[in-house]
């Protein structure tokens, strides 16, 4: 999740193109919507690639789940991600829940190596997909959720997104917390072209489930719908179409979420992972 610097306050229809940040839920869409989601699940072939099950044992888990960043141990914050088959020290699993720890360290470990390149201060964990997300005439509407325990601590940064194989962006942050009780639900078209939806959610330290809905509205574009707890909260429209997305659960520290981060160790659980989508041919 990249790191947002300055954006325009804008209320806009959710069709457009034009970058928007809303600070307030939009207004929901008739009743239907989910129904109609329902409905397109039941019409097509539809395929479930990954559920909990890959929470149920380190081997389950290997088979769907690269450990770190697609790109390696270092992002945009001050936490190196660990973690392997054979150290799960800040990656670990126990009755069906993962969970990702950042750790204060005390050395000098150097800074990312990653745009900003700040120092690191923290020892955390990232993981990634096997298989990636791609709407494209094969498989036109995915479904992306989990439910997760996060924290809010001032220079935490917790984050279930989406990121392009290929390129950044496209990128579709489904949960994403600052250091405090707000969600972030992003659509990064480009660097400046984004689309923002920001929810307080109530004690963010319980379970919460955090869903996109991803389907093709065009040869180009889709709409991404966001919920937290089964709730509507925006449709962001993008270029999306055949681009392949990473899927990644990730604790990054400080950066966006300020600094300076907690001195003692800071979790992020989740479970009940779900990734399905419908298959034309």
């Amino acid at each position: 999740m990249k790191t947002l610097i300055a954006f325009v306050f804008i209320i806009t229809a959710p069709t457009l193109f034009a970058c928007r940040k809303q600070t307030t839920p939009e207004q929901s869409p008739r009743l239907s919507l989910v129904a109609q989601q329902q409905a397109v699940a039941a019409a097509a072939t539809w395929e479930t690639v990954i559920d909990n099950s890959t929470f149920a044992s380190y081997s389950a888990f290997e088979a769907a789940w690269n450990y770190l960043y697609p790109w390696g141990s270092d992002h945009n914050g001050t936490a190196r991600m660990y973690g392997s088959s054979t150290d799960h020290n800040h990656i670990y699993l126990n009755n069906g829940v993962l969970t990702i720890k950042a750790t204060r360290i005390t050395w000098d470990e150097g800074n990312s190596s990653s745009d900003p390149h700040l120092p690191i201060r923290y020892h955390s964990g990232a993981v990634n997909t096997k298989l990636h997300v791609e709407v494209n005439d094969q498989f036109p509407n995915w479904e992306v959720k989990c439910d997760f325990q996060v924290p809010t601590v001032k220079g935490s940064w917790p984050a279930f997104w989406l990121t392009g194989v290929n390129s950044w962006p496209p990128e579709s942050d489904i949960m994403e917390f600052k250091g405090d009780a707000t969600n972030w639900q992003n659509t990064f078209r480009t660097s400046s072209d984004v689309s923002s939806t920001l929810t307080t959610v109530s004690s963010p330290g319980s379970w919460h489930t955090y869903r996109a809905w991803i389907t093709k509205v065009s040869a180009t574009n889709v709409d991404i719908h966001y919920y937290i707890d089964g709730v509507w909260k925006a449709v962001h429209n993008a270029n999306f179409v055949g681009k392949p997305l990473y899927v990644i659960i990730n604790m990054q520290m400080e950066g966006s979420s300020g600094s300076p981060g907690p001195t003692t160790d800071t979790y992020l659980n989740a479970r009940n992972i779900y990734i399905g989508r419908t298959r034309e041919y």
